[in-house]
Formats: C-alpha cells, structure tokens, sequence
C-alpha cells in the first residue's frame, strides 16, 4: 500500500493568525484536504500558539469525526504535562512526539533515543494506555532505532530536513536518502513502522518513497501549502497523492 498523506495545517494557521481575523479558515481547508483523499490532518501546537491554537482541536476533532470518520487525526509535540492533557482531551489517532524547544521555529532535530530512552518510556505507556498511536521525531541514523523500540512506541517518523535541503544538489540528496532508507530499514526488522516527514514536495517524494516502500504515512505542510498557492488545495492533494502512489 502507498504511504498515506497527512496535511499538516500549521502553515495555513500561521497564515491566519497575522490578522484578527477567521482567514484562511484551518478547518475549510482542511475540509478541501480531506474531500480531495488526503489520509488526515496533522499539527503542531505550540505553548504560544503562533500557528496552530488550542481553540483549533476540537473544531479539527470534530470536523473528522463528522465528515471524514475514516481520516486520522495527528498531534504534534514536544511531551509537557500540558501537550499530554492536550492530547488526552482530543483523541488523536495518532501522537508523534518530537523533542522541540518551544524556542524553535520548527523540528530540526530527533531525539536522542539512547539517552532519552527512560525519559520517552513512560510517556509513551502513559499515550497507549489511553489508545493512541506513538510515534517518536528521529534523526537518520539506525543506530537509535534499538533505544526507539524500546520505549514501547509504534513507530518513529524519520526527519527528511536535510534530504529536503539539498533540493538543488542531487548527489548530495542521494547520500541523504540513503540514511533515510538504512534508517527505516532498521526499524521496519525491528518491528516499528516509519512515517515521515519535513521539507518534502511533490518533486523529492517519489525517490523517497522508492526507497523506502514500507513507508506508513507522510506528513507534509510548508511545501504542500505553499504549492495550494498556486494550484489550489485540493489540486494540490491530488498531486501530492499521485507522487505518493495513490
């Protein structure tokens, strides 16, 4: 099966947060997204919600379960007491747990699995208990993946910023690649699934995901909103779809 297609909303909330204003509407487009195939919605809020708010949750919550019941819902962030009870109140089908300071501008970073391994097992036991999905933010590097399964977490969600930075350097995007691709066939032996997800377009997808065919979910914002721009969302959908398979 092809990898499925999360759109992330943040970049469309930022968008919307510059005026006091209800536009660009997160859910509308949201709505469009779904109604064009995409697989679920994915974000990432923030303790100071410069993109997406906590107001947004529950209309995103609602918006699946009433429209779109086959489409999954996928929370984004750093493990505070406040994002867990975040989580907790809107039942996501999935979290994916990254190791932002809520400083950063956006993940650049996986976690250390190795080192973080006793702090992530916990929270994790404490996410699946209440029936979630974890996925854990990772670095292309097999050599956490032992440390990221022993957390107890469903799969890891491999970082492709570096493979999307090299955008005009092909040989360099190879190397990148192929660390994504021993990465995730590590974890796949390991028993984890793998998402994925930064800096991918429509151009960078189909060699990742020749790749790494066991690929589980894509989770694409920036590139995919910045295209709507000119295609619209819901062409935008379809060709993100396409590049992925379906």
């Amino acid at each position: 099966m092809p990898a499925k297609l999360s759109v992330n909303v943040n970049a469309i909330a930022m968008l919307r947060n510059r005026r006091d204003l209800p536009w660009p509407s997160v859910t509308g487009l949201g709505r469009i997204a779904l109604a064009a195939g995409a697989h679920g919605l994915t974000v990432h809020p923030r303790p100071d919600q410069r993109h997406i708010r906590f107001s947004d949750l529950p209309e995103i919550r609602a918006l699946i379960d009433d429209e779109f019941p086959q489409a999954e819902f996928n929370i984004e962030g750093y493990p505070s007491e406040d994002f867990l009870q975040l989580v907790e109140r809107h039942q996501p089908e999935q979290v994916t747990l990254v190791p932002d300071d809520p400083a950063q501008a956006t993940s650049d970073h996986g976690w250390d699995f190795v080192n973080q391994v006793a702090f992530l097992k916990p929270v994790v036991a404490r996410l699946k208990k209440s029936g979630f999905r974890v996925s854990l933010f990772s670095d292309a590097d097999p050599a956490g993946v032992a440390a990221a399964r022993d957390t107890g977490a469903d799969r890891i969600e491999l970082f492709t910023g570096p493979y999307g930075a090299c955008h005009s350097d092909p040989a360099k995007a190879a190397m990148e690649l192929e660390k994504l691709g021993k990465t995730a066939e590590t974890a796949l032996a390991a028993g984890l699934q793998v998402n994925a997800g930064h800096d991918l377009v429509v151009d960078n997808l189909p060699q990742l995901l020749r790749r790494i065919p066991g690929l589980a979910e894509v989770s694409i914002g920036h590139g995919l909103t910045a295209d709507a721009l000119e295609y619209g969302m819901a062409g935008t959908v379809t060709r993100y779809l396409k590049a992925c398979g379906w």
